[in-house]
């Protein structure tokens, strides 16, 4: 099974950012412990800043990867785009979140990305992902 983490904006800055909310670890050393975890996945991952990079990432996923775990940043609740994407590729995505954005701000509490998706984990910390990635595999 392959499967691929796509992660948005500012998911870059894991480790600095609001370490409240999203911890001190970057995504990085946490994505080694997801492949020691894992060997039996070949897990690949891709990061962008920028919305048509993950649109076209996402196409060209369908075409490598069984499956997407996806944690679109701020593009959750503000991306069509986004949300047509993972509408339109044959693989399935999991959104994921580290925090629970139900439990923030009013703003965030709209995904317009879920209806699109498999299912939705958030609130778990980077705990979010490995459960994503259990989802693919039981």
């Amino acid at each position: 099974m392959k499967i691929l983490i796509i992660n948005g904006p500012n998911l870059n800055l894991l480790g600095q950012r609001e370490k409240s909310i999203y911890g001190e670890r970057t995504f990085e050393s946490y994505f080694d412990e997801l492949k020691k975890m894992f060997p039996q996945v070949e897990l690949g991952y891709y990061q962008s800043n920028i919305e048509g990079e993950l649109v076209d990432r996402l196409h060209a996923a369908q075409d490598e990867y069984d499956g997407v775990v996806m944690n679109a940043g701020a593009y959750t609740h503000t991306s069509i785009a986004i949300a047509d994407a993972i509408g339109g590729i044959r693989i399935p995505v999991v959104e994921v979140h580290i925090s629970c954005i139900l439990a923030r701000e009013s703003y965030r509490h709209v995904s317009l990305i879920a209806p699109k998706c498999k299912g939705s984990i958030m609130g778990f910390g980077l705990d979010s992902y490995r459960l994503g990635i259990l989802s693919f595999i039981g």
